[in-house]
């Protein structure tokens, strides 16, 4: 009767505290059963006991079996289940080349598992474990041949065909295993050295079946082998599980060694596109205060891959200085390559003299023709520090924050939708005047954008309230790591970019 720890419940994950429990208690059950089969095993002489011993041997076979799906479970190993309707002893779709496994065990390539529903196969459930066992006794004496109900439904076999000798038994075991089945006969009945071993067997319905056998000789009084009895047991659905697991890990390992190829490379791109700066922005004027920039780039704590967000600083060639950040949608390769072309045809524009408004124009066509659709947000800003205004334009970006005198707002955005939602559209541009001494804070919205949170109200709340301690930095870097001090640490569910600008005095 199969054991209430299969029954059909609610697939949920189970506590790993549960699963030690379930790894013990197979663990003392095996103890139990083997002091039986000690027992057994001291009354040889009496028939019934050998059939006890032999059955105690089957049970510790099922339990190390148990033990190792546990194992499996509680190390995080994929579920493992079979077609809806099917228990662990009915045929499955089976090969008749399958190949011996490389420990020696046997698989046919009929199982269904997990990972078919992503081909749009039908919903499978968990199956049992346990499987069907079936006896059989041949006496080298009289020829005759004695075998179990069960072990007929195991080699598919009618009643009115009979049991088989152990000269019939070759013709149905598959070719590659024959030499196996007749080594672990002719030791046993030759030797007198018990069988324990697997081999597949092909049924007259074309299925392939993998056995497992254990048994022993029995010897007359002289001590010559009589007869042979066997337990057979069929282990199809167990070495079809453990190839499931195998090839789960298998796939897994590979997509994680993807994971971390993709991530190297989208890091390698990223640090070189982003400025390698860490210093103060000098323009070649020798009027105007230096503007100090200092820059970071935090990662999400929810995904291993580097996002499309950057921030760059620029002194153009007529002595003006440029100002950005943005953020394109999704992560990896793509999005850091894609993150690179927008940069560097921003930068390209403007050098060229491009205005802040107009730039996000040509940064629209160019992300909404590009043959990777993407939307994204940027800000760009373009600082002339004789008459020390800021000119700047934006697409679906956060406005830069201005702290002045230990106080900090946000500045009116002027109008303009995310790159690449929709072509041929005007972006308006606004003016700011800074002073000597002024704090400006550019960023993306993964920075104040809590994880699970619809807006970013708080974390700019937050941002804002950090107003006086920028007041009382003495430069952009000091600024900066007051800001990653607030927000640094947190697991936020998407990359940021963040910028912090001191206008000198």
């Amino acid at each position: 009767m199969p054991s209430p720890l299969f029954a059909d419940r609610p697939a949920q994950p189970p506590e790993p505290g549960a699963v030690d429990a379930l790894i013990s208690q197979a663990s003392r059950l095996r103890g139990e059963v083997d002091a039986v089969r000690r027992d057994a095993a001291a009354h040889e002489d009496d028939p019934r006991q050998r059939w006890q011993r032999a059955l105690c041997d089957l049970a510790m076979h099922q339990l190390d079996d148990l033990r190792a799906q546990f194992g499996q479970l509680r190390d995080g190993a994929p579920a493992v289940t079979l077609p809806a309707g099917q228990d662990s002893a009915g045929p499955g779709i089976a090969r008749e080349d399958a190949a011996p496994e490389e420990d020696g065990s046997f698989f046919d390539g009929s199982f269904t598992s997990d990972a078919g529903a992503a081909y749009g196969e039908a919903p499978v459930r968990t199956g049992s474990l346990l499987t069907r066992v079936g006896s059989a006794e041949w006496n080298l004496l009289t020829d005759e041949v004695s075998w179990s109900e069960e072990l007929f439904q195991i080699f598919g076999r009618s009643r009115e065909q009979g049991p088989m000798s152990l000269d019939e038994m070759p013709t149905v075991v598959h070719t590659e295993d024959q030499p196996r089945l007749q080594a672990m006969v002719t030791d046993c009945l030759i030797d007198g050295k018990p069988i324990d071993g697997e081999f597949r067997i092909v049924r007259t319905d074309a299925k392939v079946r993998a056995v497992h056998m254990t048994g022993e000789p029995v010897l007359d009084a002289d001590g010559c082998t009589a007869s042979m009895w066997a337990v057979l047991r069929d282990v199809s659905e167990l070495r079809r599980s453990e190839r499931a697991v195998r090839e789960s890990r298998d796939r897994l390992e590979h997509s994680r060694q993807v994971e971390r190829t993709e991530r190297r490379v989208a890091v390698e791109l990223q640090e070189a596109v982003l400025p390698p700066w860490r210093g103060s922005l000098r323009f070649a004027h020798d009027g105007p205060a230096p503007l100090d920039v200092a820059g970071h780039y935090l990662p999400a704590a929810s995904t291993g891959l580097i996002g499309g967000d950057w921030y760059d600083a620029l002194v153009l060639p007529a002595g003006d200085a440029l100002l950005t950040v943005g953020d394109l949608t999704g992560h990896g390769v793509a999005a850091t390559s894609s993150m690179a072309m927008l940069l560097g045809a921003l930068r390209g524009m403007a050098v060229a003299g491009i205005r802040p408004g107009a730039l996000m124009g040509h940064l629209n066509q160019l992300l909404e023709s590009s043959g990777r659709p993407a939307l994204g947000s940027a800000m760009c800003c373009r600082y002339d520090p004789v008459a020390q205004t800021l000119t700047w334009a934006q697409a679906g970006h956060p406005a830069p924050l201005l702290f002045r005198g230990g106080t900090g707002r946000q500045l009116r955005r002027p109008e303009g939708v995310l790159l690449g939602a929709t072509p041929r559209i005007a972006y308006e541009e606004t003016e700011t005047r800074l002073l000597p001494g002024d704090v400006l804070v550019l960023h993306t919205d993964g920075l104040t954008r809590a994880a699970g949170a619809l807006d970013d109200e708080t974390g700019l709340a937050r941002l804002i309230a950090l107003a006086p301690r920028l007041a009382e930095a003495r430069d952009a870097q000091e600024c900066l790591r007051s800001v990653l001090e607030e927000f640094g640490e947190e697991a936020r569910e998407d990359d940021a970019c963040l910028m912090v600008v001191r206008v000198g005095s």
